[in-house]
């Protein structure tokens, strides 16, 4: 089972991101503070999880927390600042949406800027340790999922009610055969390059 808390006597937000590695749609991270001796048998790092557990945990995780919230970063804002920064940035507004103000942030992953004066760890696969970071994981996945699901009405030849965005191979086929939408990352690589054919003009699909 996962660990409640680093420091119990602090108030303590753990927060993660999803969509990072996509090559469509926004970056969206979560910020959660559990009360401090929460625990639960099925959370875990998301990506452990299945679809369905991911549902039910999130209506628990928001019937749960003490606080949390979700921000959404777009893919014009990935483009000019880089998808590092744009994670970060997302991290910071869903941390300064919180209802209750941390003393404490236990970050997923190795790369974070300060948040005003608020102490932080960077803990690699930290959503596997902590409740509150596992938590985060649950929402950013499942609130960005939801909006990949909602966009894939727009376009849906590029499969993103299943891909989420990601680089699979009929994500890729889709963008060469179609070009890209206003919600592709321009700043990543788009097409295979290993792919040795000649790309015609990239066309912009409009909504």
């Amino acid at each position: 089972m996962l660990k409640s808390f680093l420091y119990h006597n602090l108030i303590e937000a753990g927060c993660d991101e999803a969509g990072r590695g996509c090559l469509a749609g926004p970056v969206v991270a979560a910020a959660v503070i559990l009360p401090k001796n929460y625990k639960h048998p099925i959370l875990n790092d998301s990506k452990k999880l299945s679809a369905k557990q991911r549902t039910l945990l999130r209506d628990e995780i928001l019937n749960s927390a003490i606080a949390c919230k979700v921000a959404f970063v777009d893919n014009n804002d990935i483009d000019e600042m880089n998808i590092l920064r744009a994670s970060i940035k997302a991290m910071h507004i869903a941390i300064g949406g919180l209802g209750k103000e941390p003393q404490f942030l236990l970050i997923d992953g190795n790369r974070f800027y300060a948040y005003k004066d608020i102490d932080h760890k960077t803990i690699i696969k930290g959503d596997g340790i902590f409740f509150s970071i596992a938590a985060a994981s649950v929402l950013a996945k499942t609130f960005r999922d939801e909006y990949m699901e909602k966009i894939h009405d727009e376009f849906p030849e590029y499969g993103w009610n299943k891909n989420k965005g990601y680089p699979t191979a009929y994500h890729r086929a889709a963008l060469m055969k179609y070009g890209i939408t206003p919600y592709h990352r321009r700043s990543f690589s788009l097409f295979d390059s290993q792919l040795n054919i000649e790309f015609p003009e990239m066309n912009l699909k409009h909504s």
